[in-house]
């Protein structure tokens, strides 16, 4: 079952459960992917699918920082919350350890030495982690390596 197809299931269930929050959140979720699908005028992979998820969670991590930091805690929570369901549909996030097991394995294997290496580090670890692990706490634990 595509991951727009399952989205839609639960949705419905939703519906019928009367939950109104799950229902928002989960048409959130399909909007962003069904306007992907528009963009490309072709069904998404599942990379893509990933994609505009990590996307999407980027964005409600963002504004839920952004409305706590403004006094808004109430829109901070419904942002915590779209975020928790978006996360239902996500793979399995790695842990630190084995990121940093991951970034290890690629400095060893292109030769990196300094943090002008960072590009090359980067691709690599992201090809390997991608949707699993967030991009900037990638990039972090990275320059902490090479520094």
């Amino acid at each position: 079952m595509s991951l727009i197809a399952r989205i839609e299931s639960e949705l419905k269930d939703a519906r019928l459960a009367r939950d109104n929050d799950l229902r928002d959140a989960l048409s959130l979720l399909l909007s962003a992917l069904k306007t992907s699908e528009k963009e490309l005028q072709r069904p998404l992979s599942e990379e893509e699918e990933l994609q505009v998820l990590q996307r999407e969670r980027k964005r409600r991590v963002e504004a839920a920082d952004a409305f706590r930091a403004a006094g808004r805690e109430e829109q901070a929570e419904d942002e915590e919350y779209e975020l928790e369901v978006l996360e239902d549909f996500m793979p399995e996030q790695l842990a630190e350890e084995e990121i940093e097991e991951i970034i290890d394995d690629v400095i060893s294997e292109v030769g990196a030495t300094s943090i002008r290496d960072l590009g090359r580090v980067m691709a690599g670890v992201m090809h390997q982690v991608s949707g699993r692990a967030d991009g900037s706490t990638v990039s972090q634990l990275v320059k902490e390596k090479l520094a």
